[in-house]
């Protein structure tokens, strides 16, 4: 299993109703991707503070390396990583993905 982490800074401008819509959008990709076992999103809760700026994130489980590379160019998926991306401090620089076989 793969254990796919992305961490995001997002624009400050953006409105918790905004945040929830887009977190709502990236959890309905297990509905029509194969191989998703699992979508878990929320804010960073640690108390450590250091987040880097990287105060939302996601992590996706996939049933295999093969599910999370077929992820990675489904169609739906390109979607809703361009919105992702359009909502960030930075474009991709306010992304970091780290995966994890698990």
């Amino acid at each position: 299993m793969i254990l796919h982490c992305v961490f995001l800074r997002l624009k400050t401008a953006m409105t918790g109703d905004e945040k929830q819509s887009l977190f709502a959008a990236i959890a309905a990709l297990k509905q029509v991707i194969p191989g998703i076992l699992d979508i878990k999103y929320g804010p960073n809760v640690s108390p450590e503070g250091l987040h880097g700026g990287f105060v939302d994130g996601f992590a996706v489980t996939f049933e295999s390396p093969e599910a999370r590379d077929a992820y990675l160019i489904h169609p739906e998926h390109v979607t809703v990583g361009e919105r992702i991306v359009s909502s960030t401090d930075g474009g991709l620089a306010g992304i970091l993905v780290f995966d994890l076989n698990i």
